[in-house]
């Protein structure tokens, strides 16, 4: 253990450039150097508060240079003891050696690497004019999400929702200083149609992006339901929108945004247009007019860890 780094979220939170972190994910999904297992999920009861928790692990390598894997718990009901719902640590290795290079709070890597990942996909799927958002969603990722789309697209308006009012000023609190104007909203539908983009971070099992108040040209970004029986979006939101996801091979297993819809025979797995990797070695073409209607489902994959991870740890050791 001796000369292991700790890089904590305090460290994270200040030597985060989003355009550089998303330059870095686009090199990452542009390669085939990184080799990434499917993720091990796991969910276990927690009959204390009468809901399940989850396990992840996620693994990654770049042969001969660096590894890693994230180990991270998401417990939903953890809001009534007021910790967060995901916890856990990134185990930093020398790929060669596999000696412990660093320990990385897993929390504020996975907030900042989604929110990337999301803004990365938003290069190809929203349009280039894009000034207006909603974020639906009040939690460590919404400020995130913000900061990290407002980097790659020209946003002036930014409305917040969340089921409770007060945390929605919170988020909106948060940007005293920003460049865009960003106000909190007590109902969905007073803004979601009125939006270029449209982004949702919840744990909801029931879908709150609804196709009937999606207008053309219009960007949904899915980053909220990891498992299958959660939802987002609904049904017609998915029959009418040309569908994108984070990768094909999470996709399309884990989160019933994407698993509900084709087993109720509304997608097909043709019908999923391209993922991050395809997109960002030009392989396929993302939004192809100003009137389609996209949509990005994220749920995580190992290899955005590795690269932040990578991206933190050569900040940490050249401060």
């Amino acid at each position: 253990m001796k000369n292991v780094k700790l890089i904590e979220s305090k460290f994270i939170e200040e030597y985060t450039d989003f355009p550089n972190l998303i330059s870095e994910l686009k090199k990452g999904f542009s390669t085939k150097d990184i080799i990434v297992p499917f993720r091990h999920h796991h969910d276990f009861p927690n009959p204390s508060v009468n809901k399940d928790s989850t396990l992840l692990l996620m693994p990654a390598w770049n042969p001969s240079k660096n590894a890693g894997v994230k180990v991270v718990t998401v417990s939903p009901e953890n809001g009534q003891f007021n910790l967060p719902s995901i916890n856990g640590i990134y185990i930093y290795l020398d790929a060669i050696s596999g000696e412990l290079k660093a320990l990385l709070d897993a929390k504020s890597l996975t907030v900042k690497r989604t929110a990337s990942a999301s803004a990365l996909a938003s290069t190809f799927l929203s349009k280039k004019d894009a000034s207006s958002m909603l974020m639906i969603g009040t939690g460590a990722l919404s400020a995130n999400l913000i900061k990290a789309h407002a980097s790659v697209r020209p946003i002036k308006q930014v409305y917040v929702w969340g089921r409770n009012y007060e945390k929605s000023k919170s988020v909106c609190n948060e940007f005293a200083d920003a460049t865009f104007n960003i106000l909190p909203v007590k109902f969905i539908e007073e803004q979601i149609s009125n939006v270029d983009i449209v982004s949702c971070a919840t744990l909801s099992k029931t879908p709150l992006v609804l196709g009937d108040y999606m207008q053309p040209g219009q960007h949904i970004d899915l980053v909220g339901s990891y498992k299958k029986d959660m939802r987002e979006a609904d049904n017609n939101l998915m029959s009418k929108a040309s569908v994108f996801v984070d990768t094909f091979e999470g996709g399309l297993k884990e989160s019933g945004d994407i698993v509900i819809p084709m087993q109720e025979g509304i997608l097909e797995k043709s019908d999923i247009k391209a993922d991050l990797f395809d997109l960002c070695s030009k392989i396929k073409n993302g939004r192809t007019n100003d009137t389609e209607i996209t949509v990005f489902k994220s749920v995580g994959h190992a290899l955005e860890d590795l690269v932040a991870a990578n991206y933190y740890y050569k900040k940490f050791t050249n401060v």
